[in-house]
């Protein structure tokens, strides 16, 4: 694609985006803001129209963050567009995707004998740092890649440290960090390296980084370990991102078996200011399901 056919699109998509920029910054949210950053995302307001639309309903409903995984796969224009209308709603980017894994191939191998991957997954980083700089963006998820059935662990988990330690070295010059994200095995992802937030924790140790720390996402940790507080509890010196999801089902507080309401009770008395992803789905469709999700934190929020 030339220059300038790029310039057109880039210029049309911010034409198109301008009514609903304005609308973004339009006023002041209409609804208290939560105590703490949750994070709604693209989806969770579906029904109240495209990106920055949502941005500003969540918004209006006293959210204070945003996360978006796809960030970094979308057109610059859309990425500034979305920076301004959360500037404007004075609302914290929170984390996006800096390296996405290829699922279906079960890659990268991160801690296997072949550099290519690597240096593959270390290319994805630096191209994520003016992504992060666009956004006003503080952290991003990677995922440490996929198991390597030839080698010992110990050996792969010696080459993953160094590799986040590269890593960090990248990102931390910027005011970024890095989060790895722990996976489930026994659900939604297989063969997967990093599989608990104490895992997470060594590699993190290991690397010695502040542009490297963990995503602490309740909904695999509850499912692969259990034992949520006394682990963030643990790990809290390595922990840089939450995210929320219940078990069964990865939907909304309420829906599962979490007490979210204890979560969120112990996460104020560590005087916790961060974002909290809201990595989930709605148990219910439309905008019934909407209003629900809105309720769910509501009622966590008042613990």
């Amino acid at each position: 694609m030339s220059l300038s056919r790029r310039a057109m699109i880039a210029a049309g998509l911010a034409t198109a985006a301008a009514p609903a920029i304005a609308a973004a910054g339009k006023g002041r949210s209409n609804a208290a803001h939560f105590s703490l950053a949750y994070a709604p995302h693209e989806g969770s307001f579906a029904s109240r129209g495209g990106l920055l639309e949502q941005i500003a309903y969540a918004a209006d409903q006293g959210f204070t963050a945003w996360e978006d995984n796809e960030a970094r796969s979308r057109p610059v224009a859309q990425q500034e567009a979305m920076a301004k209308a959360l500037a404007q709603r004075g609302m914290t980017m929170g984390v996006f995707v800096a390296s996405m894994p290829k699922w279906a191939d079960f890659r990268p191998l991160l801690g296997s004998n072949d550099d290519a991957e690597r240096e593959a997954f270390l290319a994805d980083v630096r191209s994520s740092v003016e992504v992060a700089k666009r956004l006003n963006a503080k952290h991003a998820t990677v995922v440490t890649g996929f198991m390597d059935r030839k080698l010992p662990q110990d050996i792969q988990t010696a080459r993953i440290i160094d590799c986040m330690r590269r890593a960090g070295d990248i990102v931390a010059p910027h005011g970024l960090a890095l989060v790895m994200e722990p996976l489930n095995t026994r659900t939604n992802h297989p063969g997967v390296f990093m599989q608990s937030i104490a895992q997470g924790y060594a590699v993190a140790r290991g690397a010695n980084s502040p542009g490297v720390k963990i995503l602490a996402d309740l909904y695999h940790e509850q499912i692969q370990s259990g034992n949520l507080i006394p682990t963030l509890d643990a790990c809290w010196e390595e922990i840089g991102y939450i995210q929320f999801g219940d078990n069964p089902g990865r939907k909304e507080p309420g829906t599962g078996e979490i007490n979210y309401a204890n979560i969120v009770r112990w996460l104020r008395g560590r005087d916790y200011g961060g974002v909290i992803g809201m990595e989930h789905g709605n148990s219910v469709a439309g905008r019934e399901g909407e209003d629900r999700l809105i309720a769910a934190y509501r009622a966590i929020d008042k613990a």
